[in-house]
């Protein structure tokens, strides 16, 4: 059988492909050249199958789609602190050229280029080089994508001959202490970073990989640390498109950002990585077809990230003792988070148990978050304090190592019959 996601995403392109409304990245010529009917849209899952449509195989320049992953690689390199020292992340209001601080001399955010070009000096140890810096940039984002990705020289030498307002705002920040080296290697460096070449392919496991949480679905490897992610994504979701980022939270719910050259990547955590390429720009500098595309999606597949179902009653089914059992048994099902869990805490706490043994049998968990983990835990600690003997009955290791406590009364069997 054929899946239907494919066909799903040639429906939506063909849906807004008669959409010619927007503009080309005029600024910048490389970009004005571009071809303005191009069209693609791509998903990527966190085990690593990719959904492909339409134009998802040419490649063009990433643009301010780096900022998020090279926001990522500073935090990675410099530790939160140092970063938010030099760069807040309070959305702006303004354009994303906007020649503006704070008001302690910072710039807004890293998803704007004042922000950006402070995060571009950030990447790489205290001390390196403008060059090592380029290449730990290109080592990085590679690192997202799953292959090697490569600077356009034609869209560097475009940008670098048309950087006045960059180098405006780089002086400024120097001026500030902002930046302690000279603005003018920082913006050539910056302006490479805008100039690596990718496809809609190579953005959507960007994005998935943001989604999964640092971990690149196809290739394992970790791109940055798990304690980098929420940070990321959560600037994502306020700041990633610009002064667009309101109608954005509230209409598409997704952490997102776009590019001057048409790109648009969505990153839902724990769930995929979106990406999708369209190059006419609304007044925001976002596509025009690619913010529509993800309107559908967010729609039609429920991907808003405020749109979270209520925490079901049957993440627990109870299971009755019959006459012949010594042991109790609370059969849990499905993803659990907080709510889930503490409808189980509050099941197993309401419940008179007569047996000498409680076993909790995890085998229809998918999905077990870190607080969940620790309710439980602390549940089988406090049924073991009164007394009775704990089993976990965990055959896919959804609680990893879990401590057995100092008189070994929490044991982790692998079948229900073990318990017998």
């Amino acid at each position: 059988m054929k899946s239907p996601i494919p066909d799903y995403l040639d429906e939506m392109l063909e849906n807004e492909r008669p959409d010619e409304a927007g503009e080309l990245a005029g600024y910048i010529q490389e970009l004005a050249s571009a071809d303005p009917d191009q069209l693609g849209a791509a998903l990527a899952t966190l085990d690593g199958e990719i959904y492909c449509a339409g134009d998802t195989d040419i490649e063009f320049s990433i643009q301010s789609i780096s900022k998020p992953f090279a926001y990522a690689l500073a935090l990675a390199d410099r530790g939160v602190d140092q970063v938010l020292d030099k760069v807040d992340v309070e959305p702006s209001g303004e354009a994303f050229n906007e020649i503006s601080l704070d008001k302690d001399g910072r710039p807004l955010n890293p998803m704007i280029n004042a922000g950006a070009i402070t995060t571009h000096s950030l990447i790489g140890l205290p001390g390196c080089t403008a060059e090592d810096r380029v290449e730990r940039m290109v080592e990085g984002l590679s690192a997202f994508a799953g292959r090697r990705l490569a600077v356009d020289e034609g869209v560097y030498r475009s940008e670098l001959d048309d950087a006045h307002r960059n180098l405006a705002i780089a002086h400024m920040l120097r001026s500030y202490d902002v930046l302690t080296e000279d603005p003018r290697a920082v913006v050539d460096g910056y302006t490479r970073q805008c100039s690596l070449m990718v496809t809609v392919h190579d953005l959507a496991m960007m994005a998935a990989t943001l989604a999964n949480q640092g971990v690149n679905p196809v290739t394992g490897e970790r791109a940055v640390p798990v304690a980098v992610i929420r940070q990321v994504l959560s600037v994502m979701s306020t700041c990633g498109m610009y002064d667009a980022a309101g109608d954005w939270t509230t209409q598409v719910g997704i952490p997102a950002k776009s590019g001057v050259s048409g790109g648009v990547i969505g990153a839902l955590p724990g769930q995929m990585g979106i990406a999708t390429f369209s190059p006419r720009l609304d007044n925001h500098g976002n596509s025009v077809r690619g913010v529509a595309l993800f309107e559908r999606f967010s729609s039609d597949m429920g991907l808003h990230l405020m749109e979270v179902p209520a925490a079901a009653r049957s993440v627990l089914r109870e299971h009755a003792p019959s006459g012949t059992e010594t042991v109790r048994i609370f059969d849990l099902q499905g993803s659990i988070r907080f709510a889930g869990a503490e409808r189980v805490v509050r099941e197993i706490v309401r419940t008179d148990i007569a047996e000498d043994r409680v076993a909790l049998d995890l085998t229809a968990v998918h999905s077990l978050d870190d607080v969940a983990r620790r309710m439980l835990l602390e549940v089988a600690r406090r049924l073991s304090i009164e007394g009775k003997e704990v089993f976990l009955v965990d055959p896919d290791t959804v609680i990893p190592d879990p401590d057995p406590g100092t008189d070994g009364s929490l044991a982790v069997v692998s079948r229900r019959d073990e318990l017998h």
